[in-house]
């Protein structure tokens, strides 16, 4: 892991709370930067929000693929504006989408 590189791990992080968190990680990185995610399943909910949400500010590699730890490689690619808190009842704001 070089200084570019930040890393989280969300396996201990309520299913909840996964989406903001990484996403206020994924904001605060410089274009260039990397935020490597480890998780307990295959985030891919998050990838189509993120496309949603900051298309074309990222790229999105596997590094490993589980079945029990996925790990990937966001890499910010552009600026993104930080983003507003999901209304209650959607995705990052209950269930384990992340």
């Amino acid at each position: 892991m070089t200084a570019a590189t930040a890393a989280i791990d969300v396996r201990s992080i309520a299913p909840r709370d996964r989406h903001p968190l990484i996403f206020s990680r994924f904001h605060t990185l410089q274009p260039g930067e990397t935020l490597e995610l480890v998780n307990d399943h295959d985030p891919r909910p998050l990838y189509f929000q993120m496309q949603a949400e900051s298309p074309g500010a990222f790229t999105w590699t596997y590094l490993e693929s589980g079945p029990q730890l996925w790990r990937i490689s966001i890499a910010k690619t552009r600026a993104t504006a930080p983003r507003q808190a999901a209304p209650a009842g959607t995705c990052c704001s209950g269930g384990n989408c992340g």
